[in-house]
């Protein structure tokens, strides 16, 4: 016989250990080679794990283990014979349930107990109607229950049958402030997986290890609104991808580091390291909670390779096929709460870089432009950055220089000329 052992592969450098998240198959089943079997958690990504070969498989570890890398998660017996269907289903079972349709011979049984029912149906309808009586409360009780603010399940009827008498709706009271109510109080336990206790792990260091603080400002969107109106269409059918609001922060972000490159910068213990590039991580939620895939070069990106880097990520994410190598290195990050309506927040710095640009929702406000009020879709954005490398003037001027390429994007990301900047 032929039994392979699977290991745990390496996932990524410095990772050591992994977490079953979910086997995607049973034990006996039989699978096929680069079948997804297992999916498993490090401390950057879920991954899934493909069978190496075909045969039956045998699982040696549990979901919710935590093994090292080069440890065996299951064996897998090549010289087992597929089954007829594919699957190696419990078919041999099936012959055990045809003693099932034995009973079907005593079918003079079933006729002889219905009567035996008849003879007790009065005292279950007896007992039925008392249980209806005792959750009645008569009209007069009724009335006071109800301006009582009270549930007749909270109340002991005193009276036939325990029906809630008048007497008893007036001596009723109303449950104290802090008791419990009529609702469940059910509670369950999960342990936490690998991904979210590491970045549980990272957010407390942030907070712990970093002089963070947030600056605030606010961007007028209008311009983006009407170039994305105008363009969007034809954008899409040329390139493939959507126009987004994420493909003209990465620019502004882009071109702000450029001016004030403290910000593209990070510690290394006693040293600063700066960076001639800027790898921009884009924040992006999936089934598995938020991920940070990385824009390379993203200062030398278009419109359209941007919005095509930012689809082909985020859909790696969403079908748990993003790799460590694709979210590792980034040097600042975007991230757009709005998505979730979130108006204004103070993101948290994504070590070991030095900076986070917050996104919010985009609420129509009224503003004054040239002595006027008027109407306009209005952004509020933050900046969080780390005090230890980044003055106040430098986070306050970046956030300022990003605010005056989203206010007027025509003239600071597309030189002048919008068909041209989107390729169209």
């Amino acid at each position: 016989m032929s039994v392979l052992e699977m290991k745990v592969p390496s996932p990524g450098e410095s990772i050591t250990e992994v977490e079953i998240a979910t086997w995607l198959v049973q034990d006996g089943d039989y699978v096929e080679k680069d079948q997804p079997i297992a999916e498993v958690d490090s401390d950057k990504a879920t991954l899934e794990l493909p069978a190496e070969q075909s045969g039956v498989i045998t699982l040696k570890a549990e979901e919710g283990e935590v093994v090292q890398v080069g440890q065996v998660v299951c064996l897998i017996d090549m010289d087992a014979p597929k089954p007829e269907g594919g699957a190696a289903a419990p078919a041999p079972e099936k012959p055990k349930e045809e003693p099932a349709s034995e009973p079907k011979k005593e079918e003079p049984k079933p006729e002889t107990k219905k009567e035996e029912p008849a003879a007790s149906a009065p005292k279950a309808e007896t007992a039925k109607a008392t249980s209806y009586a005792s959750q009645t409360p008569s009209p007069a009780a009724k009335k006071i229950l109800d301006e009582k603010g009270i549930q007749p399940s909270q109340v002991q009827g005193s009276g036939r049958d325990g029906r809630i008498t008048k007497e008893d709706a007036v001596s009723a009271s109303v449950p104290a402030m802090g008791s419990a109510g009529a609702g469940s109080r059910a509670q369950s336990t999960t342990k936490l997986s690998v991904l979210r206790r590491k970045v549980a792990a990272r957010l407390v260091s942030v907070k712990n290890e970093t002089a963070m603080l947030t600056t605030f400002n606010e961007v007028d969107m209008s311009e983006i609104f009407r170039i994305r109106k105008q363009y969007k269409e034809e954008f899409a059918a040329k390139h493939g991808v959507g126009l987004g609001f994420m493909s003209f922060f990465t620019k502004a972000v882009t071109r702000a580091l450029k001016m004030y490159p403290d910000v593209n910068a990070s510690i290394d213990g006693d040293f600063k390291v700066n960076y001639d590039f800027a790898d921009i991580s884009i924040a992006v939620s999936g089934p598995k909670g938020l991920m940070v895939p990385v824009l390379r070069n993203a200062e030398s990106m278009s419109f359209r390779g941007i919005e095509a880097n930012i689809k082909d990520l985020a859909t790696k994410v969403r079908d748990g096929k993003i790799t460590v190598d694709e979210m590792t290195g980034g040097t600042f990050t975007i991230t757009n709460g709005g998505t979730f309506g979130s108006m204004m927040s103070t993101p948290i710095i994504n070590p070991p870089q030095s900076a986070i640009l917050g996104m919010h929702n985009i609420l129509q406000r009224p503003v004054a432009v040239d002595g006027a009020v008027v109407i306009r879709p209005m952004m509020y954005v933050a900046l969080s950055y780390d005090h230890r490398i980044i003055d106040g003037k430098e986070s306050v001027g970046f956030l300022v220089a990003v605010k005056e390429a989203i206010d007027n994007p025509v003239e600071f990301l597309m030189e002048g000329d919008e068909k041209k900047a989107l390729e169209l």
